[in-house]
């Protein structure tokens, strides 16, 4: 198993920078970026989305450079990008200084993955910040969302999978399909806000806080207190990724079950005289949960990473999907290539940690054996 994981890890290298290469020129090939961005501010033509972003740099950028447009000056600099007609060229140069774009793409790229290696990720373009500090600031919302989430799911669909397999056809395999069918139909963005309508004060009840992670009492509360503001917090945005989350992993159980039951050694290991229980949990079990369980490392990153997006916008929960969101809309560059990096390096070792634990539930399966 060691050369086994040493080769996954010597692939990592390779993957991540080849995923980096065809992100970075995608990029390079998309009109806008954040030149576009604070001459919109200068102009007075940015949109709402990205003043909130881009306001406090492109100020800055006012402050620094007073001279007014001037009309006429067609400058080959300016002429690059949209809306830059009438600026003097001296500061769409600054600008191009400033977000580091005055040097060929190629040579940007080689510095940006050198920095990466060290995990020296700059700094923001339009926050008064670093990318560490944002994503450290943004993680403990989206690592509560995904946590928990991926925690529930498993925890209903794996024992409602079991028995839907053990119960196959009858009426309670029956009507928790229907519930099953129900989740998986339903977006989870339309049932957070159907619970919103309905608990979070949109027009029936108002039992639980529309915005935040925690109150803004919070550090004034008792130890006791503040677990019962976080999960009151975290009630509704949790249920509406659950709900969205259980379905398929209730059938994959379901199926890998009804896989396992049919096979020989369990008709063995029944008529030896073991009881459905035994047979169940001391055969059956352990090989129909290989594919779940394995692949709770894709799930967690899936829902950490992606899945709460919306989730957080519905909630105005500020986390890591968020940050992404608006890195994506005002070509926040550092912010975008960084999250990528880092998650893309994080996934790739997951997809290790899988494999780990489909050797440790089932020793039998030897990945060094494969050819790779």
């Amino acid at each position: 198993m060691f050369a086994y994981i040493l080769r996954r890890l010597l692939l990592i290298p390779p993957t991540l920078l080849g995923i980096m290469i065809i992100n970075f020129a995608v990029v390079q090939i998309l009109p806008g970026g954040p030149v576009e961005q604070l001459i919109s501010q200068l102009t007075g033509e940015a949109v709402d989305s990205t003043a909130r972003v881009g306001g406090e740099a492109g100020s800055e950028v006012a402050g620094d450079q007073a001279a007014g447009p001037q009309p006429g000056d067609q400058g080959g600099v300016a002429a690059k990008y949209r809306g830059a007609q009438g600026l003097p060229p001296e500061i769409i140069e600054d600008l191009e200084k400033r977000f580091g774009l005055d040097k060929p793409a190629h040579e940007r790229f080689w510095l940006m993955m050198k920095r990466y290696l060290t995990f020296d990720f700059g700094d923001s373009y339009f926050r008064d910040q670093s990318v560490t500090e944002l994503v450290l600031d943004k993680m403990p919302v989206s690592i509560s969302l995904g946590l928990w989430t991926t925690l529930l799911v498993y925890l209903i669909s794996i024992p409602l999978g079991i028995a839907k397999a053990v119960r196959d056809g009858s009426k309670f395999d029956v009507w928790t399909s229907g519930v099953v069918i129900f989740g998986n139909a339903v977006p989870g963005f339309l049932f957070a806000i159907m619970l919103i309508v309905l608990f979070a004060g949109g027009r029936y009840l108002d039992w639980f806080p529309l915005r935040g992670l925690v109150s803004d009492n919070f550090d004034e509360l008792s130890t006791l207190e503040q677990i019962k503001d976080y999960f009151w917090h975290l009630t509704l945005p949790i249920l509406s990724m659950v709900i969205g989350g259980f379905a398929g992993l209730t059938m994959l159980t379901k199926n890998s079950f009804l896989d396992q039951i049919h096979q020989q050694y369990v008709i063995t290991a029944r008529s030896k005289g073991l009881t459905e229980k035994q047979v169940l949990y001391g055969h059956v079990f352990r090989n129909a949960m290989l594919i779940v369980i394995a692949g709770f490392p894709a799930a967690f990153i899936g829902i950490l990473f992606t899945g709460s997006l919306l989730t957080e916008i519905i909630f105005s929960l500020d986390g890591l999907g968020l940050l992404g969101f608006d890195a994506a809309l005002t070509r926040d560059y550092p912010v975008m290539f960084a999250t990528l990096y880092f998650f893309t390096l994080l996934g790739l070792v997951m997809g290790i940690i899988g494999d780990v634990m489909y050797h440790i539930i089932d020793p039998r399966i030897d990945f060094e054996a494969r050819e790779v």
